[in-house]
């Protein structure tokens, strides 16, 4: 299949977390068109992830279907595809099928594609995936990492804070307490708190994504909210307990959404690796053999209205998919 034509068609599709339907769908159609076995497992109501092989694959291809809002629709140039997941991960996605097409007409059909939902939000298809079956010995986990291979990534921990208080009028403020001040309170100790750095990763890093809350200027606030992300760099349980422990009173703390670290155990000899900040579904999909990380496309661009693949580099990840695999399975098989 062409990267090209296939990455404008994905592209085309309006596929936000949650409503990945139409992607998988077109691939489903496309790939059982092309003679390969499709399996389509439920993750929730409407939203299946996608395993696809010719033979009983001993390397699998995967990347994620589902983007972030707001939808930037498909256009195009000479030198670039332009518009939601064209770098992620649709771009990718794309030239994966056509890699392990290219691999088929050399002979190689022990190549999987799975395609999964949820990555961009708490990676439930890649925790649903671990049921699925036949698994390789092999995954290579696609995102736009310039199309250098990823030694290395960065978690995610999510951090919601709920502050409750009690309304009162601003000129009176001792008959009431402001879920403002507790909640600005907390997330100033929080900010000033040492972070964990790691020799491969680097330093962790905090972000104060979302603060809501209040009803007026003259009302102390019953009740105020903040999101924050914290790129992680080692195991959490310490981290955790410390921002518990630094919560003012009426502050409530959960962690809904986490995403492990990841280091790779083997690097393949001869590549320009890199080591990446955001985290992806990679961790999660340890069932599927030694992972690595590789993609064309630039993170910077994604998630922004700006969001783009090269041609170019479309096709060089073509090529480095087809390479790794036979590097993969070439050490396998020595």
């Amino acid at each position: 299949m062409d990267a090209l034509e296939l990455t404008r068609a994905l592209v085309a599709l309006e596929t936000p977390t949650g409503a990945e339907g139409p992607a998988t769908d077109l691939l489903d159609a496309a790939l059982r068109s092309a003679g390969y076995r499709v399996v389509r497992q439920p993750v929730s109501a409407g939203r299946d992830n996608l395993l696809a092989y010719r033979e009983r694959p001993e390397l699998v291809f995967t990347t994620h279907l589902d983007t972030v809002p707001p939808y930037v629709p498909l256009t195009e140039d000479d030198q670039a595809i332009r518009g939601r997941g064209s770098c992620d991960a649709k771009g990718i996605a794309a030239a994966m099928v056509a890699a392990a097409e290219r691999l088929a007409g050399g002979g190689e059909r022990r190549i999987g594609l799975l395609f999964l939902v949820g990555e961009e939000n708490g990676s439930d298809g890649a925790h649903a995936a671990g049921d699925l079956e036949p698994r390789g010995r092999f995954i290579i986990n696609g995102e736009p990492t310039e199309n250098r291979l990823s030694i290395g990534q960065k978690g995610s921990l999510r951090v919601d804070l709920d502050a409750t208080g009690k309304a009162a009028h601003s000129a009176y403020p001792d008959e009431g307490m402001s879920a403002t001040a507790a909640l600005l309170d907390t997330l100033e100790r929080i900010r000033r708190m040492p972070l964990a750095t790691d020799p491969l990763l680097g330093s962790s890093t905090l972000n104060v994504g979302l603060l809501g809350g209040g009803v007026a200027p003259n009302v102390l606030a019953p009740r105020a909210t903040a999101q924050i992300l914290i790129r992680t760099v080692e195991p959490t349980q310490r981290l955790k307990a410390t921002i518990l422990e630094l919560a003012a009173p009426g502050v409530s703390i959960t962690f809904p959404v986490e995403l492990p670290s990841y280091r790779a155990t083997v690097v393949p000899a001869g590549w320009e690796t890199t080591v990446v900040s955001f985290a992806s579904d990679l961790p999660f999909l340890s069932a599927w053999g030694e992972g690595y990380q590789l993609g064309p496309g630039s993170i910077r661009v994604a998630h922004t209205a700006q969001e783009h693949i090269r041609k170019a580099d479309l096709f060089r990840g073509v090529e480095l998919y087809v390479k790794l695999a036979t590097d993969l399975l070439a050490s396998e098989a020595a």
